[in-house]
């Protein structure tokens, strides 16, 4: 027996970082009705779990209707992951390029496993729609981050469940600084204020430094992505 899907029902993969809040904003304007899936996989910075349900309740506040889309959040441990991976992402060791060309924070088979779970989750909850952060333009080089790695999965999922999954990833072909702008464009100064203040990116887990960007330590691959990215998006900003 296949489940009934609904096609105006998303589940977004939401870690409580920039890329995935601006994805909620992004469904929250799509679909009628949105749940949010967070993963505890060990990670080295799990304050990103925590500003999850500010983040969420903030995003519900911006606008009624946004609100009233919003629905169950659920969180997936996955501690089975640290335990079998390597990576600067789940242990105290430094970030960055290994031999192999691949950054340090890579934490293999991640993105595929998420997709995984939240395709269970989507196939119980019956929403035919995963929404995704993965971005192939601006990002740190992992190999699941890429879009075909993601349509092989959305081609996994409805094989392998018998119903028809739709993977979006909305901030596949933009970089950071697009990211910020579409922030803006979704929910004006209010959800890039958002964006800025309370969601977290820092590999470190580092929410003691402000920077005009966010809260970070500065140094990571990921605090420098950000930063550069809104830096472009300010200079952008200017020039229009």
């Amino acid at each position: 027996m296949t489940a009934d899907l609904s096609p105006d029902c998303a589940l977004v993969l939401f870690s409580g970082g920039q890329d995935s809040t601006v994805c909620l904003a992004w469904a929250l304007e799509r679909f009628a009705r949105v749940e949010t899936v967070g993963f505890d996989y060990g990670q080295r910075h799990a304050v990103e779990l925590d500003v999850r349900p500010k983040l969420r309740a903030a995003l519900a506040a911006l606008r009624p209707e946004w609100k009233a889309r919003l629905g169950d959040d659920h969180i997936i441990k996955l501690d089975a992951l640290a335990a079998i991976s390597d990576s600067a992402l789940t242990r105290e060791t430094a970030i960055e390029i290994a031999d192999n060309g691949l950054p340090t924070s890579f934490v293999p088979g991640r993105n595929l496993i998420f997709f995984s779970f939240a395709g269970a989750l989507a196939y119980r909850r019956g929403a035919r729609h995963i929404v995704a952060g993965m971005c192939e333009t601006d990002y740190s080089g992992y190999p699941d981050c890429r879009d075909d790695t993601v349509k092989a999965m959305q081609v996994a999922l409805t094989l392998g469940m018998d119903n028809r999954f739709t993977i979006h990833t909305p901030l596949m072909w933009i970089d950071k600084a697009a990211t910020f702008a579409m922030a803006e464009e979704l929910g004006g100064a209010a959800l890039l204020a958002l964006v800025v203040e309370d969601t977290h990116s820092c590999y470190l887990g580092d929410r003691t430094h402000r920077h005009d960007w966010g809260y970070g330590c500065g140094e990571c691959p990921a605090c420098k992505l950000r930063a550069q990215g809104f830096a472009t998006f300010m200079s952008r900003r200017r020039t229009k």
